[in-house]
């Protein structure tokens, strides 16, 4: 059985208990296999209770260093407990001069020490008792984050401006580069919005009237890459040309925002609305035959002339749902017609087939297959359309066809530089 001797404002910071009549410290850190935090504990003596009741500093100094000694015990290792205990009489009753001296020796957590208020540019210089003279019982996690970000900057030779540091504060990049920007003026300096603003409307001018389509070859939510790249290669010349002191990090960031925005909108919007599933230039009623998707695991889907969507919408709605690594073929037969084409994702390519003489007398149908490379969603998207509104015989002016699988193996290389 424990009691608590002593806890401070913190519930983080260790605390003494006393656990069958021995003074122990006890603190939290890491988890256990099942993601479980875990709780380390060892024996201290009446002298550390004394320091660590009265001085902040040397208690949060000694938490500083036990914490790397629970990071070694990982998931179910025990604490070395002699290691921890051999801490306490350097961190606890030594003069400053001698504390200063372990830290340069020891691992240690200096994070936690900015946390709570460190002084980082006495940390830097290894002067740890000085620069603990302000901390406090509570504890800025951002702070050490910010810490650890411009770490992390100055590790690739990244040095932030005032506008460079206020654009990725703006977005919320600031800390974690990998976070979906946003915009978020109010983390941002009051007197620093205004150009903040500025590079913000030059982005926004630069991609205006750009968008970035789905993809549905790569899920049912996936964008098109090539349009994110296109969108992000003009946001970023624009805003290099515009405010050419800008470091990489700020516009980055902002190319990211408007490729992140433009990528909301679509996911957000309908097929037709958006375009994306509109037989474009034609009379949809004039399709009067139904016709029959399949994929490369033998699932079928028919769309129907009466129906309330488009084709083009059902079929690429379809792709989406079913689309995998394992399962990238697509089919669309117009059965009526005796037509169809045959989408290989995989492959950047498409055969379209189509019915030369039915078959008699039990005798085989016999079908034309010709063969076309296409350049991207975009080009499936027209070829797909095309063959809704026309058959076949308007994929004509559509790309390359070749009967021949070898010649299309050829073109293949030829576009691949192979």
């Amino acid at each position: 059985m424990s009691d608590i001797v002593f806890t401070r404002e913190s519930g983080w910071i260790p605390n003494v208990i006393r656990e069958d009549g021995e003074l122990k410290l006890t603190l939290g850190a890491g988890a256990d296999s099942n993601h479980e935090p875990r709780t380390f504990t060892f024996s201290i003596g009446d002298a550390h209770l004394a320091v660590i009741r009265e001085d902040l500093a040397r208690h949060l100094l000694l938490w500083s260093a036990v914490l790397p000694l629970c990071d070694a015990a990982g998931t179910g290792d025990g604490l070395d407990e002699n290691a921890a205990a051999a801490l306490l009489d350097p961190i606890l009753l030594s003069a400053p001069a001698d504390v200063d001296a372990l830290f340069r020796r020891i691992r240690w957590d200096k994070g936690r020490l900015i946390a709570h208020g460190a002084d980082i540019g006495l940390l830097e210089r290894g002067q740890v008792c000085a620069a603990m003279r302000a901390a406090t019982e509570t504890s800025d996690n951002g702070r050490a984050q910010e810490y650890h970000a411009a770490r992390r900057r100055a590790g690739r030779g990244v040095v932030l401006g005032p506008l460079d540091a206020a654009i990725l504060r703006f977005t919320g990049q600031y800390l974690h580069g990998a976070t979906i920007p946003g915009r978020t003026p109010d983390a941002v300096d009051p007197d620093l919005l205004p150009e903040v603003m500025r590079v913000i409307a030059t982005a926004e001018g630069a991609c205006a009237g750009m968008r970035i389509g789905l993809d549905p070859r790569r899920g049912k939510r996936a964008t098109d890459k090539s349009d994110w790249d296109r969108m992000e290669t003009t946001v970023d010349a624009a805003v290099r040309r515009a405010h050419p002191g800008l470091v990489d990090d700020a516009v980055r960031t902002v190319s990211f925002l408007m490729c992140s925005e433009a990528t909301d909108r679509s996911r957000s919007t309908p097929l037709e609305a958006a375009g994306e599933g509109t037989d474009s230039d034609s009379d949809e009623g004039a399709r009067r035959s139904p016709l029959s998707f399949t994929d490369d695991k033998g699932v079928e889907k028919k769309w129907l002339p009466d129906g309330p969507r488009t084709a083009t919408a059902e079929f690429w709605e379809f792709v989406g749902d079913r689309s995998a690594g394992d399962n990238d073929v697509f089919t669309i037969e117009d059965e009526k017609r005796g037509e169809g084409i045959q989408l290989h994702f995989y492959a950047d390519s498409i055969a379209r087939v189509t019915t030369e003489r039915e078959g008699e007398g039990g005798s085989d149908p016999e079908y034309r297959v010709e063969y076309s490379l296409v350049d991207g969603i975009r080009g499936y998207r027209t070829l797909v359309s095309a063959f809704v509104r026309g058959g076949c015989a308007a994929l004509d002016r559509h790309g390359s066809w070749t009967a021949d699988p070898a010649e299309l193996e050829r073109a293949r290389r030829r576009r691949d530089g192979g």
